[in-house]
This record gives structure tokens, sequence and C-alpha cells, in this order.
């Protein structure tokens, strides 16, 4: 192998894409995903055993609190009556990143599709698993900010990798853009 051919290698660009660069981009995506599902799923077990059917308990005066609700719908509560369409969405989601996956070369879309699968895993758990079953289980929310929302930690990462695609997409980032297709792109070359 060449110096050039390394290099290109080591960006994740070039003959080495199928490579450990790859490998690691998948790895970091998963890495991120396991780690906001599993935050999710602990805090969410938490507050239910520790805090649900209790008064909402301040966590920054009356601005954040911790306030256990049972969302059958949507961010904001909204389409209650469509638990089902939301759990085929979500279920859909995470398909789609599994399948993006293989063209994954990019360490920051590797951390955004990371955060959006560990958020709708998160959310698809308790859909499936939680009352009243069938695949329409609540969602358990419980980050009350006030004047805003009461929310989830999955909900915060799929609202943050959103915002993240958004901004990748903008910029014209590829999935399968190294390190080194990056630096090119922002200083024009």
């Amino acid at each position: 192998m060449t110096t050039t051919q390394r290099t290109a290698a080591t960006a994740g660009e070039g003959t080495g894409e199928e490579g450990s660069a790859g490998r690691r981009r998948v790895f970091l995506l998963l890495l991120v995903a396991g780690l906001v599902y599993a935050v999710d799923l602990v805090s969410k077990v938490l507050v239910v055993k520790k805090l649900e059917n209790h008064d909402p308990v301040p966590v920054i005066g009356n601005w954040l609190e911790i306030r256990v609700i049972r969302n059958s719908g949507a961010a904001f509560g909204l389409g209650g009556a469509m638990t089902l369409v939301f759990t085929l969405i979500a279920a859909a989601v995470a398909v789609a990143i599994v399948r993006l996956a293989r063209r994954l070369y990019s360490v920051p879309w590797a951390i955004a599709l990371g955060l959006l699968l560990g958020g709708a895993l998160g959310n698809l758990s308790d859909r499936v698993f939680r009352a009243p079953g069938g695949l329409q289980g609540a969602v358990v929310d419980f980050l009350s900010v006030r004047g805003f929302s009461v929310m989830n930690f999955a909900d915060w990462a799929i609202v943050c990798g959103g915002v993240l695609i958004v901004f990748f997409s903008l910029r014209g980032w590829e999935l399968s853009q190294g390190r080194a297709g990056v630096a090119a792109r922002a200083t024009g070359g």
C-alpha cells in the first residue's frame, strides 16, 4: 500500500472505505445509540419506581421538574390516538439507520445517527413493552421544562440528532465522507 493509499484509508475514503475506518464509524454509531438507550431506559425505570404518582420534584426551581406522565402520543402529547403509527415510524427509523450504516464513514454523522437510533429505540421499547401493550404502550416522559413540554432522554436525543442531521445536510456533509473529505470541502478543495 502506498502512502497515498494509507492516507486515504485512514481518512475513510478511497481504497480504505471497506476497512477499519468504516467499522470504527459504525462502532461509534452503535456506542452512541447504546449509551442513549441505556441512559433512557435506566432513567425511566428509576422515575417510574420512585416518583410515579408523586408530586413533581423541582430540579432547577420550577423551571425544570421531574414530573412523570405516560404519553401515548408524539411530542407535546399530540396524536394520542395514533400510538401504533408512532410505533411503526420508530421501527422504520431504526431500520433505515441500520441500513445507512453500511455507507457510514463520517464521525459527525455517526454521532448524529447514533443519537437518533438510541432515542428511537428508547421510545420504541416503551411502545412495545409498556401498558396497554400490543405495540401501543405509553412512553414515560418526566423531564418537565416550564412552559415547553414533558420529555425523556430519548426525546432529547432525537431532537439533538435531528438538529445535527439538518446542520450536516445544509453544510453538504455526506455519510460516506471521511475526515479528509470534510476538510477538503471546508477549504474549498
